[in-house]
């Protein structure tokens, strides 16, 4: 098996509730503003999260495996969208990751029968390697509709 691997650098300065910080990618394709206040406030304020970088990471992995998967069956989709909601639980003992949800709309699928997506999708989510890494900790669900 060929391993690979990524990183990410992320330099903080000051303390928990003041403090900010910068993510960054390894590769350069991301930089991007992080603070505690962010990851627990309601709404967004620029910066990201942890929860949201996670969400990030679940749908574009879902996609890829989800897009291989109805080519693999013999269709093809003209578009995807895949939305991952990640939810957590703040508590006195912390903030816990509690589940991911996957919605994936599919437009234009072609070669596979509509009425047999959700049950393609919900295979395609055992082969995605994020949903592997947090399964077990997190509740993943999958949602899939064609349109």
């Amino acid at each position: 098996m060929a391993e690979f691997s990524r990183h990410a650098d992320v330099d903080w300065t000051g303390n928990l509730l003041n403090g900010t910080g910068q993510a960054a990618a390894g590769t350069g394709a991301f930089s991007l503003p992080v603070t505690f206040p962010s990851r627990i406030a309601e709404r967004g304020d620029g910066k990201t999260t942890p929860e949201e970088l996670l969400a990030a990471s679940h749908a574009v992995c879902y996609a890829m495996v989800l897009a291989n998967t109805i080519a693999k069956k013999g269709g093809k989709a003209a578009k995807m969208r895949v939305t991952a909601t990640v939810t957590a639980d703040k508590s006195d003992a912390g903030i816990k990751v509690v589940s991911s949800k996957l919605t994936a709309t599919v437009e234009g699928l072609d070669g596979i029968d509509t009425g047999s997506l959700q049950e393609l999708a919900a295979g395609a989510e055992k082969g995605c390697p994020i949903s592997n890494a947090i399964r077990g900790n997190v509740t993943v669900t999958v949602d899939a509709r064609a349109v």
